[in-house]
């Protein structure tokens, strides 16, 4: 890549979230399952980060390839590849960040569910190592389906007296990505301007985007097409895994949505102000432990999560249908946890 072309790389990323390292202190990131089609690209734009002074690459396998291409690329981050389980320790070790992409993607027919007996041992035994060596990380989870390895990762880490509510976070920035380029496509508004808040989960109904509070606003969408909207983001994954005829997923798009919400917790941990991203954390917000809102990012993880704000009558039936799968999701990711 021509340093012309990188530069207008990393520029069109800090428009889209990105940062300057001016001033900030860079830090270590380590991207458990780099190998895969998340994260190989994921790896790629978390080299370009200016935050990121060393990129570990971890995988079961081929990560030595990973990181030598990677490696090449002409920004600050010293990148190593690790492989295996007799290296995860080292690859963790003064980890700031872990982001976690690990485990089997979707295939046409499946549910996020259908990837529970496979990932979640995968993501248990990650969580295992990192309460072991690197217990102060925060921790972005994209391993599916989300709604249940998060809730794994916490019990995992209190059974290890590292838990920290604060720091563990499950990744749903795809599905703000998705209704924020749906939006502003339907409504003929600027993507680059484009907020929309997404709640709930992230898996079909559970996600749930709140075109009410989007910004720019418009009166210019009928109730249908919200509808639409609404359903096409939940939808999302399965229209990539479908158009992909059964040999992908969203690999590209998340790896994308992975690299912006893991700048935003860089950010916050180097005390930039005002980072606020919705995640999957644990919440108050409503009746369930678990819930995805916006979250108010900081030194030390999480600063505050914030309310849902006024809801539509549609919002406030598609809050209440949700809360069924959800919490069943969370309880299954708790069970799984707590298995001897």
């Amino acid at each position: 890549m021509r340093p012309s072309v990188m530069r207008s790389a990393a520029q069109l990323l800090r428009r889209r979230n990105y940062s300057s390292a001016s001033g900030q202190q860079a830090r270590k990131v380590a991207i458990l399952g780099a190998a895969g089609g998340i994260g190989q690209p994921l790896s790629l734009l978390m080299k370009l980060n200016p935050l990121v002074s060393s990129l570990s690459l971890y995988d079961i396998a081929a990560t030595p390839g990973v990181a030598a291409d990677v490696s090449h690329i002409n920004s600050p981050a010293l990148v190593k590849g690790f492989m295996a389980d007799d290296q995860l320790a080292e690859a963790l070790d003064g980890a700031d960040l872990v982001i976690i992409p690990a485990g089997v993607p979707r295939k046409p027919g499946m549910t996020r569910d259908d990837l529970f007996n496979i990932n979640a041992g995968i993501v248990k035994n990650l969580c295992t190592a990192i309460a072991k060596y690197c217990p102060n990380a925060l921790v972005n989870m994209i391993s599916n389906p989300v709604n249940s390895t998060v809730p794994i990762a916490a019990e995992v880490f209190k059974k290890a007296g590292t838990y920290d509510e604060k720091r563990l976070f499950g990744v749903t920035t795809l599905d703000v990505v998705r209704a924020r380029t749906f939006y502003a496509g339907k409504a003929n508004v600027d993507v680059n301007t484009v907020d929309v808040p997404v709640v709930g989960g992230h898996a079909g109904i559970t996600i749930l985007p709140l075109f009410s509070q989007a910004t720019p606003s418009t009166n210019a969408l009928s109730a249908e097409e919200i509808k639409a909207l609404t359903k096409r983001t939940q939808e999302g994954g399965t229209e990539v895994v479908e158009a992909k005829a059964g040999k992908g997923s969203a690999t590209l798009s998340m790896a994308y949505a992975g690299a912006v919400f893991g700048d935003a917790c860089l950010k916050g941990l180097n005390g930039v102000p005002d980072i606020v991203e919705c995640s999957y954390v644990q919440s108050t917000v409503t009746e369930l432990p678990f819930f995805a809102s916006k979250v108010r990012l900081g030194k030390n993880g999480v600063e505050e999560v914030l309310g849902l704000g006024q809801l539509t009558q549609f919002e406030k039936e598609g809050l209440e249908a949700l809360k069924g799968e959800l919490k069943s999701s969370i309880e299954k990711g708790v069970a799984f946890a707590n298995l001897v």
